[in-house]
């Protein structure tokens, strides 16, 4: 593989990263109350999504908040699928 191709496969990768946490539509109400009470999900524009998967491509492969938003794009899953 050349390097234009790693790079070009990179961005595919962080692209698709950034829209799978960046994407999800908000579900139910949050009351605040009692054991088992499902978060809030954040609804994002596309235009605000687009923008942050650009900005992702830009990090580091071993970035310390790649590794993070992985972990929030866990939670959101979890949370769509809680209500």
């Amino acid at each position: 593989m050349t390097y234009k191709g790693a790079c070009s496969r990179r961005g595919r990768v962080g692209l698709a990263l950034a829209m799978s946490l960046l994407s999800g539509c908000a579900t139910g109400g949050f009351d605040g109350g009692g054991v088992g009470v499902c978060p809030p999900v954040v609804e994002y524009s596309e235009d605000f999504q687009e923008s942050a998967a650009e900005e992702l491509t830009l990090l580091p492969e071993a970035s310390a908040i790649v590794e993070m938003l992985s972990d929030y794009a866990l939670m959101r899953e979890q949370a769509r699928g809680c209500g």
